[in-house]
């Protein structure tokens, strides 16, 4: 199967990540470690993290439309 763009994986430090994201890499890190981020460890200290699975953990706040009273 050839490697397209949509089925690549955009790998990314837990820096660029957070930085990315808006949040700090304390944050990363915790997602990583309760299990909801999946990391990828290259070597004994390079970590990587990917950025379509940093998104999908991004949820919109709903607002109400209309006046409020």
């Amino acid at each position: 199967m050839p490697v397209t763009e949509s089925t690549q994986r955009q790998m990314a430090s837990v820096a660029v990540a957070a930085k990315g994201t808006g949040v700090s890499t304390k944050t990363i890190r915790r997602r990583i470690a309760d299990g909801t981020l999946t990391a990828y460890r290259f070597g004994p200290r390079l970590i990587r993290v990917n950025l379509a699975e940093v998104d999908a953990l991004l949820h919109r706040i709903p607002t109400v439309s209309g006046d409020a009273a």
